[in-house]
């Protein structure tokens, strides 16, 4: 899916540029709202949303696999909304918190769908990492 990938940023550099932006940008805003609230627990989710955040724009080795980032803040935020809706407080801020995550989830959706794919683009991605894994560890490599 790399053709995926360069296809985005050659044809359309404006909305990668704009995707990667919101996504980041609402990634801080619930990180910063998660660490007004104080407590371990928000503390903690503060910390991985701006790890996550930070994640999807430092370059190096993590932009070859930035599709990983993108799943891992996708499943951080579901299990954040999971978590509220099972056990969380019922105030306004949350209720705005929420209102950042899912539409945090839909970009992040809606870049997974460009960027990588789609589910069937990343589903080919995790296949191809595991085969290579499976393959490198069947020959002794570390």
């Amino acid at each position: 899916m790399a053709t995926v990938n360069t296809a985005l940023r050659t044809e359309h550099p404006a909305l990668a540029f704009l995707l990667r932006v919101v996504i980041v940008v609402l990634t801080v805003a619930t990180a910063a709202i998660h660490a007004s609230l104080g407590g371990l627990l928000f503390t903690l989710n503060a910390i991985g949303y701006t790890t996550l955040a930070a994640s999807m724009v430092i370059p190096g080795p993590i932009a070859q696999v930035r599709w990983l980032v993108r799943l891992a803040l996708l499943a951080f935020t579901a299990a954040t909304i999971g978590g509220w809706i099972l056990f969380g407080a019922r105030f306004p801020l949350a209720y705005i918190d929420k209102g950042v995550e899912v539409v945090l989830v839909a970009f992040l959706a809606f870049e997974i769908w460009l960027v990588d794919g789609g589910p069937l683009g990343v589903a080919r991605r995790i296949h191809r990492s595991v085969a290579g894994f499976a393959d490198t560890f069947a020959r002794g490599r570390p």
